[in-house]
């Protein structure tokens, strides 16, 4: 083990300390085991390898959910020194290690023995850059069917006399509804309740017909119809909280500006296993559809009240009335605090509750249901607007053609435009198929020759175009079916709505883009990349529209004003890649989310015009996934659709 230290820094306000070893770290690998106070956010840390030329690289760490967390990885390199920005108040490294090559293979092969002829194929091959990201994979990630183990080698065990209690709580309030049989599971709750750190809350206990002898007795449960507390939440016969479950859950309500609702993550036995349901941040359309907040959650009492639920209709039917009463201040605690009680689907129960909901909340929304998914259908104007299909393309007229076809064609939407915008095509086959297209009065052309800056592109056919939403379509994609733009138009017409994304298959049938995810691969990348279409994603998410922190200008629908609000593509920091990203992000910091729809299925025949970045083209993506970097740290560390356990190395969805 090589003797380390922590040493503070000041010429960076984020990065203000670095991780000094006696021995030069730069082409060995760094195992780290680091803590937080129970309290605190979960943020992830992030690393910094910087070397005497002033470059450097950045590598980002799983958060401490459970109270501790490991990483693993190389340090390039080159490297001088290496920096950290991680959380001024109870972060602390408990141990940081430097493994050599052989160390690392052991590990591997200890822990993932099945990665490692992928391993040695890839360093027989010399491939430096899959070597490394296969031995990553095999010694610090784990697939949630490992969740288990992952648990047991990272959770802290709450200590009340050391972990600082948040002073002030306010009293919750909790109802439990039971049916005769069920008394042993009530006792288990119970169990649990009566052991919470916060002791400060109330429980309603409804019976089904009698209740059983043998229950535990208490002043603070009683049979009202509602129980007192500044929130009020439920639990199910069988839900055993953690001991500093409503610790967290009342911290939320506290303070200056206390939750309008609040939940946290839990496990549950499945027929596989033990599995955690580890949930995004506060996804109004995603909670309406699959009703992922789960337990444990509270709602405030305020909220409740204006929300229109009535005691009776259920768990279900006030997150439902939660949700669409527009709550301001959502607070999701990316902790596991319960292990919930197994029930069985209810997927007409759900439907019934939620076109309920929906009515009695005056939304637009019509509940579409498709075996036992749910999603939400939103209106087309009568008549539809105008939609601008934007294309920037150079030669390739193969591809050329098989997308404007899709769009002429194949696509039901009626009222839209084709603004195609030549990059400097000098193939005569394209000039054929533009004369081809004059007589079509739908389709116009706009000539810009020069160096390829997509951005520019993109931005001056949105200028020239005429439609009230527009599309940008990659010469490369290609329609699947034809509803595709009208399942886009819909959601880009919401006024709440940015910039809409579509699902997008490679050639093969398999996932390209499902959203993409700040942070993942260190920047931002496509969540269950090559993955089969099928994948529904943890928690269901993908089988239905949600709210995600970006899409792909591959396709990608927003409503003009909102485009122009922002002002288009940055077509100076980002002119080729990140373009897209960062004009999500910059519609959220003006209030306007993004969703990704699985209801657009196209084909991508990913970045086929371009090629592969090599050479002064990957040092040209280098240098924007640095500007980048630089704009967007925060939400790098902190994706809120992506949960601070999943792994950044993988394409997603995978402890770490």
């Amino acid at each position: 083990m090589a003797p380390w230290r922590i040493a503070p820094r000041s010429d960076d306000p984020d990065f203000s300390r670095a991780l000094v070893f006696e021995r030069r770290p730069a082409g060995r690998w760094l195992a780290l085991d680091y803590a937080l106070d129970r309290y605190a956010a979960p943020v992830r840390p992030l690393l910094r390898f910087a070397r005497a030329d002033g470059s450097h690289e950045d590598a980002l760490l799983p958060g401490p959910v459970l109270g501790r967390a490991s990483w693993l990885g190389p340090v390039p390199p080159g490297t001088e020194e290496i920096r950290l920005a991680a959380p001024a108040d109870g972060f602390r490294i408990e141990a940081a290690r430097l493994l050599s090559r052989t160390a690392l293979l052991a590990l591997c092969a200890r822990r993932r023995p099945d990665r490692m002829p992928i391993a040695l194929y890839q360093w027989l091959r010399r491939d430096a850059r899959r070597l490394r990201n296969t031995l990553r994979i095999a010694a610090g990630i784990r697939p949630l069917a490992h969740y288990p183990l992952w648990k047991a080698e990272r959770a802290r065990p709450f200590e009340p006399a050391f972990d600082r209690i948040p002073p002030d709580l306010p009293r919750l309030g909790l109802i439990l509804e039971a049916v005769p049989g069920e008394g042993e599971a009530v006792r288990r709750t119970l169990a649990t309740l009566l052991a919470q750190a916060h002791r400060d809350w109330r429980l309603v206990l409804h019976w089904q017909g009698p209740a059983p002898a043998g229950l535990p007795g208490d002043p603070r449960i009683s049979a009202d119809v509602l129980p007192a507390g500044v929130a009020i939440g439920y639990l199910r016969p069988g839900d055993a909280l953690a001991p500093d479950a409503l610790t967290h859950l009342a911290a939320a309500f506290a303070g200056p500006a206390p939750a309008d609702l609040a939940y946290a993550d839990s496990e549950a036995e499945t027929p596989d296993g033990l599995r955690p349901q580890l949930k995004p941040g506060w996804s109004p359309d995603l909670a309406l559809t699959t009703l992922y907040p789960g337990r444990p959650f509270l709602v405030a009492r305020d909220v409740v009240a204006r929300s229109g639920w009535a005691p009776g209709q259920g768990a279900r039917a006030l997150l439902l009335a939660a949700t669409l009463a527009r709550p301001e201040r959502v607070r999701r605690i990316p902790r596991i605090l319960c292990r919930i009680a197994p029930e069985a689907p209810d997927p007409g129960g759900h439907a019934d509750d939620l076109t309920r909901a929906l009515r009695q909340a005056i939304s637009p929304a019509a509940v579409v249901r498709t075996s036992d998914i749910l999603d939400l259908d939103w209106p087309l104007p009568d008549p539809p607007p105008l939609v601008s299909v934007i294309i920037p393309t150079r030669d390739r007229p193969d591809l050329l053609r098989m997308a404007v076809r899709g769009v002429l064609h194949d696509t039901a939407y009626a009222s839209l435009e084709l603004v195609i915008v030549d990059n400097g095509s000098i193939d005569p086959t394209v000039a054929a198929l533009y004369a081809e297209w004059a007589s079509d009065p739908r389709v116009r052309r706009l000539d810009r020759p020069g160096p390829f800056n997509f951005s520019r592109l993109v931005n001056d056919g949105a200028a020239a175009s005429r439609g009230e939403v527009l599309v940008f379509l990659n010469n490369d994609v290609e329609v699947l079916h034809p509803d595709w733009l009208a399942a886009l138009v819909r959601q880009a017409l919401r006024p709440e709505v940015g910039a809409v994304g579509a699902k997008l298959l490679f050639g093969n049938g398999r996932i390209q883009h499902a959203g993409v995810v700040v942070g993942l691969g260190g920047r931002a990348g496509h969540i269950l990349r090559n993955r089969p279409s099928d994948t529904p994603g943890h928690l269901g998410r993908l089988t239905v529209a949600h709210e995600v922190s970006g899409v792909t200008a591959a396709c990608l629908a927003v409503a003009r004003h909102k485009f122009e609000a922002v002002g288009g593509l940055d077509a100076e920091a980002f002119p080729v890649d990140f373009n897209d990203i960062d004009f999500c992000l910059r519609l959220g910091a003006r209030g306007w989310k993004s969703v990704w729809t699985p209801r657009a299925v196209l084909a991508h025949h990913e970045s086929v015009s371009r090629g592969p970045s090599i050479g002064p083209a990957r040092d040209r993506f280098e240098a924007e996934g640095d500007r980048f970097a630089a704009r967007w740290r925060a939400v790098i560390r902190d994706d809120p659709y992506y949960h601070p356990a999943f792994s950044v190395t993988t394409f997603g969805e995978e402890l770490e």
